[in-house]
């Protein structure tokens, strides 16, 4: 392989990929094995066709978009490691010749980590951040664990009020016809949840066991079904049961029920300390992301679009991994909301560039303090993942490759760099 590098505007770069004929005829003979069966010629059995008798009755470029799908993810990737270029983005390949007999040659055009050029950020001025906890913020958790720990109780002879647990069966139509979905019976219903479309939750207001309730309503324009989407509808609704919620005094015995506590006042002092505790942690949070917002306003840098696009696809992923773990798919959260994966993505690019731009001053401020990551941290953090995994140490390093490790150390520098600023903050 060879590789010419061509430096171009915007932080982007031209890699020109020259493969040696032969690995490319290697390519081509492998994807005629691999799909020879295919092929049904007159006086061969099947499986039996010859390569030249293929390429006369097919053409010869019939292999061609196989076989540099074949050659191009190797060739790339050792390409890339040899310009010793920071690439940041997926590349744009484009094919520039592919002939049986010829070397096979491609371009990638790659997108690379811009030059930061740091301001001040050694002395930053250090926001300052309230931690008092309130006695109002006390008996806001208070009343958490209350509603927590509400009962429902029936209410068959009251009227139905906000709060108030309904169960209903329900029939929806549109232009007088039923529709797929909009039928449903024993239907546990919480008024005031908005976890129906429009006002159909407010329409039951005041209404008693018993009531047959007709609920007009119209469904979002950007409804998920598009059979439904911005049409009015008519839900025939019966309601069954009210239940409302009974709530338990705030008292000694509520406190020894709900906690470890003896008396009330202990539990609400154990709460102010846990609410202190945490105010404490998201201040050090706040203030660090403070500090390195100013730092990024003080830096110079020109970030590529590219490299912004591939944060927020990435941030898009970990959405869609954080969302399967609550036990639904990502697909299904997409139709629930009515949002496309393309929306979701342009939503976090503000994020995503926040994102690169504080990793981007975090790396500068690394170089420039020449932080490092000392064999004791690095065997620290193997240590913490082999516990979080419930792991052996020695097997998890052994699973990790040159890269892994090399990530790893990185996450750790900037780590560092961020207790640096904050330690260097006034």
């Amino acid at each position: 392989m060879s590789l010419q590098v061509e430096k171009l505007e915007n932080n982007t770069a031209k890699l020109t990929i020259e493969v040696p004929a032969e690995e490319l005829d290697k390519a081509l003979q492998k994807v005629y094995h691999k799909n020879k069966n295919k092929f049904n010629v007159p006086g061969f059995r099947k499986g039996k066709v010859p390569y030249a008798m293929v390429e006369k009755m097919y053409g010869a470029e019939i292999f061609y978009e196989d076989a540099a799908n074949d050659l191009i993810p190797e060739a790339y990737a050792d390409a890339a490691t040899e310009s010793e270029l920071e690439i940041v983005a997926r590349p744009e390949i484009s094919v520039t010749q592919i002939e049986k007999g010829k070397p096979f040659i491609f371009e990638a055009e790659v997108t690379l980590k811009p030059e930061v050029k740091l301001g001040k950020y050694k002395g930053v001025k250090a926001p300052e951040i309230d931690i008092t906890v309130t006695e109002e913020e006390v008996q806001a958790e208070l009343d958490k664990v209350k509603e927590q720990n509400a009962r429902l109780v029936a209410a068959d002879d009251k009227e139905v009020e906000d709060g108030n647990q309904v169960t209903i069966d329900f029939e929806g139509f549109v232009d007088g016809e039923a529709f797929e979905g909009g039928k449903s019976e024993d239907y546990p219903l919480t008024i005031g949840s908005h976890s129906f479309i429009d006002t159909f939750e407010e329409q039951l207001i005041g209404k008693k066991v018993g009531d047959d309730v007709e609920v007009n309503v119209t469904f979002p324009e950007d409804y998920q079904a598009e059979n439904l989407a911005g049409k009015p509808a008519l839900f025939k609704v019966k309601i069954k049961e009210i239940k409302v919620k009974e709530y338990p005094e705030l008292d000694d015995d509520f406190a020894q029920d709900v906690s470890e506590f003896d008396t009330l006042d202990e539990y609400k002092a154990d709460i102010k300390k846990n609410l202190e505790e945490k105010k404490t942690q998201n201040a050090e949070s706040e203030k660090e992301s403070k500090i390195i917002e100013t730092i990024v306003e003080d830096a110079e840098m020109d970030i590529p679009e590219k490299m912004i696009e591939a944060q927020a696809q990435q941030m898009v992923e970990e959405f869609a991994q954080n969302i399967a773990m609550q036990g639904i798919t990502f697909e299904q959260y997409m139709q629930f909301t009515g949002t496309t994966v393309d929306q979701l993505t342009e939503q976090v690019k503000p994020q995503a560039q926040a994102r690169v731009e504080s990793s981007l001053v975090l790396e500068a401020v690394v170089k420039a303090e020449g932080i490092e990551a000392t064999e004791e941290e690095f065997d620290k953090e193997i240590a913490d993942m082999a516990e979080k995994y419930q792991m052996d140490k020695d097997k998890i390093a052994d699973l990790l490759s040159e890269d892994d490790k090399k990530n790893i150390k990185n996450d750790i520098c900037m780590r560092k760099a961020a207790k640096f600023v904050v330690d260097e903050a006034k």
